[in-house]
């Protein structure tokens, strides 16, 4: 059988005639041939070998078989323009079997088909051309070459108008994509990529070009040359690189001239076209392939006056979310920014097991500041983000947290304490200052597991408050018990100020007696925190953490208060001589308030200011002895009288301790403990002797035995406090017991 029939028509090969001319062609038209025939194969190829459409010849691929054909159509998707398709090979309806898939799971809609067969009666023309989106069906009798060329050359034009219509669609589904998107890191990128995409539908053209813009525009650059900010085809790959990295003079010599003179460039096989709405500029460098008709200019002229504003618009929300996620000091990412790329990490269980995140804490940076003045103080930060720049930009991502804080990630082999410390060996050069800084560095592996950004940097957080905090080096690695510790504490910390707020908390009271009579001279005021169990929290436990919250600041206000009108109700029962003894931390001395709050609660009251004593450690004279001086003679003058407790267990200086208006010196409990038959406690004694060479009262806590009591009042002790004498007790009970006291003295 002659597969195709060339009575009428003769078969024109290839002129093989010395001189003639060979038209040149601009790409191809993809055609598959599938046939379970050779012969239909060689002829169709034979028959068709020099025609040239819209400047463009024919380009052959071949499959023998249905499933060979699907699968080839699976590879090359849109890129085929027609498919000369056989109905009957391996089975009677493998073609429309090939048709209805491509179409309907594969989702071809470009790629036309033209249906052969050598026997009709299989697949009645018009139902199939009705089902299966088909340009064509003929038998292979009735395809004569100038038909078969005809059917060609009209399957190619819908194959070009249905390619260009959805280049048309994509284009500009990407640019409203884009423009209703623009919250999206890369909007730039996809407004650009679909102004090329646009174009290039518009003229009928594959998408194929750039987009280019000075530095400065929306890549934050500070030099003067020209990046690509958007591509299409070949040039996908250079987004964000300077114009020069195509390596193609002829692009960036006509990107720069149409910058400079600020017009667009036609010329045969490209174009170059000028963007510009007030001041944003660009360059849209496209491949062309043929001349733009006057028409198309036309169109461009109108389509560019439009994609302008959508430029501009996007250049300006480019610079606020510029300034929403980039430091404006230093230009790294800010937190935001950094937590959105801890997000990324955190999000692969795998791929960033060995990555790890650390923040880098500039030490006592606020000296700097406040001595060297702020400009000196950003010149310095600059600085130390210059140098992790230059030693890690190109291995970590980097990032500034807060005020003196930069975040890194990246392999832990260039993210460790021993590299982050090499950073801080040479001094930083401010202006006319040269500074040595420190650092402390938290550091935290990231887990082969899912987690949040904000969980990454938490984490990190809590690893480098570790580390400042720590005397010995000044790193510290995350561990989960450290974010236990701190969940505990915050818990505490919460319970604790609710159950202040509800009034839970207590006042307990310890007398003080004389230790020659043994009469109650005083009490010590004792808060206590009931537990739910029906216990007691120790105040080791919760007095650090109220301090470290700041609400120690209302809670000692609020002992004060109680003491005092307890104090006012034990002189209503005739026990006016008595003093009450209140404890106060070092947050109490920082409020600017604490003195007035003295004074004020004490008039108020109507109680003598001698009969208050303030109870402080050594601890807190040596924290900060300046404003602890000043605000207890201050109130020594008022009338207060004042205690240190626990003395001998802290690391107290002489010259310090004689600046301080004291009354008693406590002997702690550690040094009364040590007082055995047989055996002399020599830093009892030695603290009861300076108490009496400085003319001070000395009071011995944690009596328990009479040993005890009678070998302090041998060593010239005044008083003591002890289980001896009393265990701390509520108010009543305290009432109750002076009274009884009282009765059997």
């Amino acid at each position: 059988m002659n597969p195709l029939n060339y009575d009428n028509d003769e078969l024109i090969f290839l002129s093989e005639e010395k001189g003639s001319e060979i038209k040149t062609t601009s790409g191809f038209w993809n055609i598959l041939v599938v046939d379970d025939d050779e012969e239909i194969h060689s002829v169709t190829r034979l028959a068709l070998a020099d025609l040239v459409v819209n400047d463009k010849g024919l380009k052959f691929f071949h499959a023998y078989s249905g499933e060979e054909a699907l699968k080839m159509i699976s590879e090359m998707g849109s890129s085929i323009a027609i498919i000369l398709l056989d109905v009957v090979m391996e089975t009677d309806d493998a073609g429309l079997r090939v048709a209805r898939i491509m179409r309907s799971e594969l989702g071809l809609e470009e790629p036309r088909i033209i249906l052969r067969t050598g026997q009709p009666g299989y697949a009645p023309e018009e139902q199939v051309i009705k089902d299966y989106d088909i340009n064509d069906y003929k038998t292979k009798t009735e395809l004569t070459r100038s038909k078969l060329v005809t059917t060609i050359i009209a399957s190619l034009r819908s194959y070009q108008q249905i390619l260009s219509i959805n280049q048309s669609r994509i284009g500009l589904q990407k640019i409203i994509i884009s423009a209703a998107n623009l919250m999206e890191e890369h909007s730039v990128k996809n407004f650009c990529e679909g102004v090329v995409t646009q174009i290039s539908s518009l003229l009928g053209l594959e998408a194929g070009g750039v987009v280019c813009a000075r530095a400065g525009s929306v890549l934050d650059r500070e030099d003067d040359g020209v990046y690509i900010l958007g591509a299409a085809g070949e040039f996908a790959s250079y987004i964000n690189e300077r114009l020069e990295s195509l390596h193609n003079a002829k692009i960036v010599s006509f990107v720069n001239r149409c910058l400079l003179l600020k017009q667009h460039i036609f010329e045969f096989d490209f174009s170059v076209l000028y963007l510009n709405s007030s001041g944003y500029e660009a360059a849209v460098f496209l491949q062309v392939g043929k001349e733009i008709s006057t028409v198309n200019r036309q169109l461009l002229e109108v389509f560019l006056s439009s994609v302008s504003v959508g430029y501009e618009n996007v250049y300006l929300f480019h610079q606020l979310r510029t300034a929403a996620f980039r430091d404006w000091l230093t230009k790294l990412p800010n937190r935001s920014e950094f937590i959105n790329m801890l997000d990324e990490v955190g999000a692969c269980k795998t791929e960033h097991k060995e990555q790890v995140v650390a923040l880098i804490d500039i030490s006592h940076f606020a000296d700097i500041n406040d001595g060297l003045g702020q400009d000196v103080g950003n010149t310095v930060l600059l600085a130390v983000a210059q140098r992790l720049e230059s030693t890690l930009k190109e291995k970590v991502k980097l990032g500034r947290i807060g005020s003196d804080v930069f975040g890194v990630i990246g392999p832990e082999f260039f993210v460790n304490p021993g590299t982050l410390q090499e950073l801080f060996i040479s001094p930083f050069k401010a202006g006319e200052h040269t500074l040595p800084l420190g650092a402390s560095f938290g550091l935290v592996r990231i887990a082969n597991k899912v987690q949040t950004g904000i969980n990454i940097l938490k984490q990190s957080n809590i690893a480098l408050n570790k580390a400042k905090k720590n005397s010995n080096t000044n790193f510290e690695y995350y561990e989960p018990e450290m974010e236990e510790q701190t969940t505990w504490r915050l818990d505490m910390i919460r319970q604790l100020s609710s159950d202040f707020a509800a009034r839970k908390l207590q006042l307990w009271y310890q007398p003080q007696v004389d230790l020659v009579t043994e009469q109650v001279v005083g009490m010590e005021a004792l808060l206590r925190w009931p537990s739910s169990n029906g216990g007691f929290i120790s105040p080791e436990v919760f007095i650090p953490l109220a301090e470290y919250s700041g609400l120690i600041i209302d809670i000692g206000a609020w002992v004060l208060e109680e003491s005092c009108q307890q104090l006012s109700v034990l002189a209503t029962h005739g026990f006016d001589q008595l003093r009450m003894a209140v404890n106060i931390s070092m947050p109490q001395f920082r409020d600017p308030a604490f003195i007035d709050t003295v004074k004020n609660v004490i008039l108020s009251n109507g109680i003598l200011p001698e009969k208050i004593e303030l109870e402080i450690t050594e601890s807190i004279v040596m924290d900060e002895p300046q404003i602890v001086v000043q605000a207890l003679h201050e109130l020594k003058e008022f009338g207060v009288k004042v205690a240190i407790d626990d003395f001998g267990t802290g690391f107290s200086s002489m010259s310090y301790l004689q600046q301080l208006p004291l009354d008693r010196l406590k002997v702690d409990r550690s040094f009364v403990n040590e007082i055995t038959p047989g055996k002399s406690a020599f830093i009892a004694e030695t603290i009861v002797t300076l108490g009496n060479k400085l003319g001070l009262i000395t009071i011995a806590e944690g009596v328990e035995k009479r040993e005890q009591a009678s070998y302090m009042l041998k060593l010239g002790c005044d008083e003591a406090q002890g289980y001896l004498f009393a265990k701390p007790m509520p108010f009543e009970q305290l009432l109750a017991f002076l009274i009884e006291h009282q009765a059997s003295a």
